[in-house]
């Protein structure tokens, strides 16, 4: 899987199309990381989100709702977003590293997975899903 570096960031849109970020891989405490740079935020996920919701995305092989929302509110059940928070997970936990900015897991690493070839992002104004892309 392609690595990408602060000087050579994916730059990415949100699944609206509605706003321009940046991510890279790095690392923190001796584990990996995606860095996300949205405007003058800079939020921060465990690597492994990627291959755990590629995974859960084969599972239900079917499409799923993104379902984003920032860490005070809380997700639907059934969403990307639920599920990257849920206790259930591979991680047990949060897959958002920066308390107070640990949500929105389903806005921004969907079209990363989708710029990886990992899976399908719907782009309408709102209530997208995302599927895994099978080889």
């Amino acid at each position: 899987m392609e690595k990408r570096t602060k000087e050579n960031p994916w730059k990415l849109k949100t699944p609206p199309l509605s706003s321009e970020y940046e991510m890279y891989i790095d690392e923190k405490d001796g584990r990996e990381i995606i860095v996300c740079t949205v405007g003058k935020t800079i939020l921060h996920y465990d690597y492994s989100v990627i291959q755990d919701l590629y995974e859960e995305l084969k599972n239900s092989n079917d499409w799923v709702l993104l379902g984003s929302k920032d860490e005070k509110a809380e997700a639907k059940e059934g969403t990307v977003e639920y599920w990257a928070r849920s206790k259930d997970n591979p991680i047990g936990g949060w897959y958002g590293l920066k308390k107070g900015l640990r949500g929105r897991v389903g806005m921004y690493i969907p079209p990363l997975m989708e710029a990886l070839g990992l899976a399908t992002v719907e782009h309408n104004k709102r209530n997208n899903r995302m599927k895994a892309k099978l080889s």
